[in-house]
């Protein structure tokens, strides 16, 4: 992996982004009815919790995490499958682990403004990080040119933290993550940002 995150990704014709490391996880299916993403989702991810490094993310979203080699993957992650489209590492390395085209399993349960079932509608972008810890500037400069290209590709109407979409549920991103940041690096309008800006756009409703 690499710390140095490129001044602009690109999507090709199959919704991968050319400059990331590819690792298809099996964890993924068709979207339904022809849907398209218009939602970025935002999220942290560690394992062990608050432990950085290591191939445990990978080892999630590939099925093949080892149950027995923390309690905390025993008690929690035993048989779970789950994927995201994206891994931010601490040093700002990007990985895929499923088209952008098709449908990742990272949202679970939600809900944007009425739309339930994000996964169909969402891409999902998990960084390496907590909720007790800030995130590294290589995160936030591989973020942005991720995102800025996302934006171009397909129709995103919004970006959300997964807090957002399953208020009581999930807590991350986190209070770290730096929102302002995320919409001053990308120059994104505040209609991309409806909980940062709630007054200022009609939601997806449908």
């Amino acid at each position: 992996m690499t710390a140095h995150a490129p001044a602009r990704f690109t999507v090709d014709a199959n919704g991968w982004i050319n400059e990331a490391r590819k690792l298809p996880s099996p964890n993924f299916e068709v979207r339904p009815n022809g849907a398209r993403p218009t939602l970025i989702v935002v999220h942290n991810i560690s394992l062990p919790p608050n432990e950085f490094g290591g191939t445990g993310i990978t080892d999630l979203f590939l099925n093949r995490l080892d149950c027995d080699a923390h309690p905390y993957f025993d008690a929690h992650l035993r048989d779970v499958r789950v994927s995201a489209h994206f891994v931010i590492h601490r040093d700002g390395a990007l990985e895929q682990y499923v088209s952008c085209d098709e449908r990742a399993w990272h949202a679970g349960a939600s809900n944007f403004f009425g739309r339930e079932r994000c996964n169909d509608f969402s891409i999902g972008i998990e960084l390496e990080g907590s909720d007790a810890s800030a995130f590294e500037a290589a995160q936030y400069q591989t973020l942005a040119p991720l995102v800025q290209a996302l934006a171009g590709h397909y129709a995103i109407e919004a970006l959300a933290g997964h807090s957002d979409i399953a208020p009581g549920r999930k807590t991350d991103p986190g209070p770290h993550f730096d929102w302002p940041r995320l919409q001053r690096d990308t120059a994104l309008t505040d209609q991309y940002f409806p909980y940062l800006h709630p007054s200022t756009r009609a939601p997806i409703t449908s």
